[in-house]
C-alpha cells in the first residue's frame, strides 16, 4: 500500500485498494499441494462448514486437474472462491490440519484460491443441469451468499428458480460489503454467473415489497427462501449524528466497490465506532482513501470484540489505532455542520450481559474529546423487519424462528437461512456458513415439495 498520503494521486488511491494477498505461483502450488499428507480421514473437511473435499482438491491440483480440483471445490460450496480469500482458514480448515503439530498446517485457503481462480480465468462453466425441470418453482429473496447457495442446489435438483436482489447486481455481502482489497467484486460476479448459467432468473433492481409484492410471490411460487440479510447499520443514539461527516460503515465499504473511489479523507483524521468485521474494514478503507489517522472506538476490549483475529492484525499492519473501553457521547460540529470531534468516556467491565460478555460500565467524570473530521458508525446492522412481517413468519426482533432441521417457519410455504435467523449475541453467519445453510435449506426445500406431491398423488 502506498504510504504517502499528503498528495495521494488517484492512481495511487487505486493501487491502494488492489489485492492485498499474491496468488501462489505454479511452482509454489505445486509444492504446497505435494506437502499434504492426503488424510483418509481429515480433519479439515470436518472443520469445514460446507465439507469440502479437501485432501481431494489438493491431491487435484498437484496431479495437474486444476478444473476437478475448482469443481471439487465449488460443488461442496457455491461461493467457494470467495471463501478461499474471506474464510478465517486458521480457525476452521488449517487450524484442524495434522501438519499443526509437527509443522506449519497446509495453505488451504491459499490453494483454494489457486484452483478457483484458475477456473475464473480460463472462463470455466463448473456445472450444467442434467436432470428433467421440474413442474415446481421456487423463489428466494436476496441473493447473497445463502441465497446464491440454495439456487444453484435447487436449480442441479431440476426446479425453477427465481432469485429477487434489491441490488444492481447479486452477492450481496461478498460483492457490496467486504473491501476489494481483500474480495474484488470480479470473483463474487463470477460465482454469481456459474449459477445463472444453470437457468436460475436473477432478477436484479428488484426489491420485494416495493417493485414485486410479497403477496404475488406466495401465490405465484410453490415455495420461498427468505435469505435477506442485514439491513444499515442503526443510529447509535448520540447528538450530532446527523452533521457531515458521519457515516454509515455498510454504505461506505459500498461505495469504494461501485463508485469512483473519494479523495475526501485524504489527510484527514477518522474515528470508527465498532469493532467487528465491518468495522475493521471501514477502518482499513480509510487508511487507503488517504486518512492520516484512523482510531477504532470500542466500548469492551480486544477479548470481546466480533472481528476475526487475522482482521485485527490486518488493520494494526495498516496502522490502525485501537482505543479499548472507550465509548462514544457526542459526536461535535463547527458552525457549518460538519464533524470536527468526538467526545467519548472511558469504560470498566462489569458482570457479563445475558449474551455472555461483560457488560461496559461508564467511568464517571472519564470524559475526552477526539479531534476527528469524520465518523463512521459500524455497531451492527438492522434488519428487514417490515419485509419479514409482510410474510407473516414468526419472529423476534427480526430474527426468523424456523424448525432447527427444516428451515422451515412458522408459514409452512415459507423458508429462511442464513443472517436473518442469527440471533443476537451469535454474530452474523460467517460467509461459509451461510453457504452450508443456503445448501441444507435448499434439501430440506426439495423434501417438502416432494412429501407434498406424495400426499396428493
Amino acid at each position: 500500500m502506498s504510504k504517502s498520503k499528503g498528495m495521494l494521486s488517484y492512481e495511487q488511491l487505486l493501487s491502494n485498494f488492489s489485492e492485498v494477498e499474491a496468488a501462489l505461483s505454479n511452482q509454489e502450488a505445486l509444492e504446497e499441494a505435494n506437502r499434504c499428507l492426503y488424510c483418509y480421514d481429515a480433519p479439515c473437511i470436518t472443520a469445514c462448514p460446507t465439507g469440502i473435499d479437501i485432501p481431494s482438491f489438493i491431491k487435484k491440483i498437484a496431479s495437474g486437474n486444476l478444473k476437478g480440483s475448482a469443481k471439487t471445490i465449488m460443488s461442496a460450496n457455491p461461493v467457494g472462491a470467495s471463501c478461499s480469500r474471506v474464510c478465517p482458514t486458521e480457525e476452521l480448515c488449517e487450524g484442524a490440519c495434522v501438519l499443526n503439530y509437527s509443522t506449519k498446517p497446509i495453505m488451504i485457503g491459499n490453494l483454494q484460491r489457486y484452483a478457483t481462480d484458475w477456473a475464473m480465468k480460463n472462463e470455466q462453466v463448473l456445472f450444467k443441469r442434467n436432470v428433467p425441470q421440474r413442474n415446481k418453482s421456487i423463489a428466494i429473496v436476496g441473493g447473497g451468499p445463502a441465497g446464491l447457495s440454495a439456487a444453484r442446489e435447487l436449480a442441479l435438483l431440476g426446479y425453477r428458480v427465481t432469485v429477487f436482489e434489491a441490488e444492481s447486481n447479486a452477492g450481496g455481502l461478498n460483492t457490496y460489503g467486504i473491501v476489494s482489497f481483500r474480495l474484488p467484486k470480479e470473483v463474487s460476479y463470477w460465482e454469481v454467473e456459474q449459477v445463472r448459467n444453470l437457468e436460475v432468473d436473477i432478477r436484479t433492481n428488484t426489491r420485494v415489497g416495493e417493485d414485486v409484492s410479497v403477496q404475488e410471490i406466495l401465490e405465484n411460487y410453490d415455495s420461498v427462501l427468505l435469505a435477506i440479510g442485514m439491513a444499515n447499520v442503526p443510529n447509535i443514539g448520540i447528538s450530532g449524528e446527523e452533521l457531515t461527516g458521519v457515516y454509515d460503515a455498510i454504505e461506505f465499504v459500498k461505495e469504494t466497490k461501485t463508485k469512483p473511489l473519494s479523495t475526501n479523507l485524504i489527510g484527514k483524521k477518522i474515528a470508527v465506532i465498532g469493532a467487528g468485521n465491518t468495522a475493521i474494514d471501514a477502518a482499513t478503507c480509510s487508511i487507503r482513501l488517504g486518512a492520516e489517522n484512523v482510531k477504532i472506538v470500542y466500548r469492551r476490549t480486544q477479548t470481546e470484540m466480533a472481528a476475526y483475529d487475522f482482521e485485527y492484525e490486518f488493520a494494526k499492519q495498516d496502522g490502525v489505532e485501537f482505543r479499548w473501553l472507550t465509548a462514544p457521547k457526542k459526536i461535535i460540529g463547527n458552525e457549518k455542520g460538519e464533524v470536527i470531534g468526538l467526545e467519548c468516556v472511558k469504560m470498566m467491565l462489569g458482570e457479563p450481559d445475558e449474551n455472555g460478555r461483560k457488560r461496559p460500565i461508564e467511568i464517571g467524570n472519564s470524559e475526552f474529546i477526539l479531534e476527528v473530521d469524520a465518523v463512521i458508525k459500524a455497531i451492527g446492522q438492522t434488519r428487514y423487519i417490515e419485509l419479514i412481517e409482510q410474510f407473516g413468519v414468526e419472529h423476534d426482533q427480526g430474527i426468523v424462528k424456523i424448525h432447527s432441521t427444516t428451515y422451515q417457519t412458522s408459514n409452512s410455504k415459507v423458508f429462511a437461512c442464513g443472517d436473518v435467523i442469527f440471533g443476537k449475541g451469535q454474530g452474523e453467519a460467517m460467509v461459509v456458513s451461510a453457504a452450508q445453510q443456503g445448501k441444507e435449506s435448499a434439501y430440506r426445500i426439495h423434501q417438502s415439495l416432494l412429501s407434498s406431491q406424495m400426499e396428493t398423488a
